[in-house]
């Protein structure tokens, strides 16, 4: 599979606008986590360094075919002194599959500062490799991911916070070494992140069978951080109904730092689920 570096190398093909490579993919349907990560990049490319993502809000809104490109169309919507605002609309064969607002922030701000404590949960390197065993649909998944070292804490092991419907805990990490450069680790946590969120609204719902795919991700970066070491994502579904699923992750560094936070609805519609092969997309 191809590197993550290959994967965000966007390639400039005028002002404010880019396009992303295609890839050899085990998925029917682009991976929701690519698409994203090869639109923030885009974003970035035409944003003064002094600035840094620090929020996204996207909607998948038609499958990306994986052996074709997208293009990636840039509105520079405002720059501001503190702020500044791009609009990214991934395109392929004339349609758009994706649309997404990214804010950025000057890095020296200062201000308040405080965040929730991290939940305890297993050593990662404690924890069974997974994709050596996996059947099916998750032999799929961790087939498209196998650069990623994907950890899922048992749910016996996971203490559920009181009044909380749906949980799980997922440790992960790049499995290779990535350079220091920090906008690379922001946009492969950006690709990451769409990785097992609404498979934690099935934990509770125990052999029913669902049609299941991403319909809109936001992303709020918080602190420093690399992709190449563990990272906890905890993972709660505070509700689920009418075919729809919604998800919430927080994102801690081994130290407990909170680093980043995500929220994502999805279809979860119940019935004959989707083949493997186009899991986690938008269905037409």
């Amino acid at each position: 599979m191809a590197t993550i570096e290959e994967i965000l190398a966007v390639e400039r093909i005028d002002n404010d606008i880019y396009r992303g490579g295609s890839f050899p993919s085990h998925l029917r349907r682009t991976f929701g986590g690519q698409v994203a990560g090869q639109a923030l990049v885009s974003a970035t490319r035409t944003v003064d360094p002094k600035y840094a993502v620090h929020s996204l809000h996207g909607y998948f809104l038609r499958p990306g075919k994986p052996d074709k490109p997208a293009v990636f169309l840039v509105d520079r919507i405002r720059d501001g002194r503190s702020f500044v605002t791009r609009r990214v609309t991934g395109v392929q064969d004339g349609e758009a599959i994706f649309s997404m607002s990214a804010s950025f922030h000057i890095t020296d701000d200062v201000g308040i500062e405080h965040q929730d404590e991290m939940p305890v949960a297993p050593d990662p390197d404690t924890l069974p490799d997974l994709s050596e065993n996996v059947t099916g649909t998750q032999k799929t998944l961790f087939a498209e991911w196998n650069n990623f070292d994907i950890r899922i804490v048992d749910q016996a092991e996971t203490k559920r916070a009181r009044g909380i419907a749906a949980q799980q805990r997922v440790w992960f990490k790049y499995k290779h070494p990535l350079p220091d450069d920090h906008l690379l680790h922001v946009c492969t946590l950006a690709y990451m992140s769409d990785m097992t969120l609404l498979s934690s609204s099935a934990v509770i719902h125990h052999d029913v069978k669902t049609q299941n795919a991403s319909l809109d991700h936001a992303m709020w970066f918080l602190r420093p951080f690399r992709t190449d070491e563990w990272l906890l994502y905890d993972q709660t579904s505070p509700s689920a109904g009418g075919g729809r699923s919604l998800t919430q992750g927080r994102i801690f560094d081994r130290r407990g730092r909170l680093v980043a936070a995500v929220t994502q609805e999805g279809l979860t519609r119940r019935g004959v689920p989707e083949s493997a092969a186009s899991i986690m997309r938008p269905v037409e």
